[in-house]
């Protein structure tokens, strides 16, 4: 079988925010010898959402430490949230994301990490509102998708019901955080490639010997 290269994300995380540059290379270079499947994690799902003012501290410190750590560059629009929580009209949830992912993934299977990448940049630089419908409407532009066409699956309960798929998914391959990136090589053999942020020169080696250990070079 061809492996599968599993990305397992979430809009929300600012890891796989500043992982996008790393992912989407590790895609285009592996593209002819791995299958990417994007997986959304459900970091922020509840039946109640909560104001942004209940994580804007934690995810602001988080923000600082990732751009220490990485060098990206969180934008202005999206740190005005965590700056000023209580004047923020957000409600955090990875749900919509996740959903939008999985309408998505079924017009263009081969640009998911392309996607997933263009979804955290709207976010984390941009700082649109991804429980907003309107959030994706550039989008669907870029990639010539009906906007009718999209916003009706967007409420469609099939595809709610496929963004809760992956993420029980994620939880039976035991991601405990993100980014996690994982190789199927048999139905049920799996690698671990990556756990939380890695530096792409580094997780290129890991593919590598992954593939050598395969016999698959």
């Amino acid at each position: 079988m061809t492996p599968v290269i599993f990305y397992c994300y979430d809009a929300y995380c600012n890891w796989c925010y500043a992982f996008s540059t790393v992912i989407t290379k590790i895609a285009r270079n592996f593209r002819n010898r791995a299958q990417f499947e994007m997986l959304s994690g459900g970091m922020i799902i509840t039946d109640t959402p909560k104001p942004i003012a209940v994580m804007a501290d934690y995810m602001l410190n988080n923000c600082n430490v990732v751009q220490e750590h990485t060098g990206v560059t969180f934008g202005q629009d999206f740190l005005w949230h965590l700056k000023n929580p209580h004047l923020s009209d957000w409600f955090p949830n990875s749900e919509k994301p996740a959903i939008a992912l999985c309408i998505f993934k079924e017009y263009y299977p081969n640009n998911q990490v392309a996607f997933a990448a263009d979804l955290l940049y709207a976010l984390q630089y941009e700082g649109r509102d991804l429980d907003d419908d309107e959030a994706y409407r550039h989008l669907l532009l870029k990639y010539a998708i009906a906007a009718d066409e999209f916003y009706k699956l967007l409420k469609d309960p099939a595809y709610k019901e496929k963004a809760y798929y992956e993420f029980t998914l994620c939880k039976q391959l035991q991601v405990t955080g993100f980014p996690t990136l994982l190789m199927q090589v048999s139905e049920s053999k799996f690698i671990m490639l990556a756990s939380g942020y890695t530096p792409y020169e580094e997780l290129n080696e890991r593919i590598e010997k992954a593939f050598m250990d395969l016999g698959s070079d």
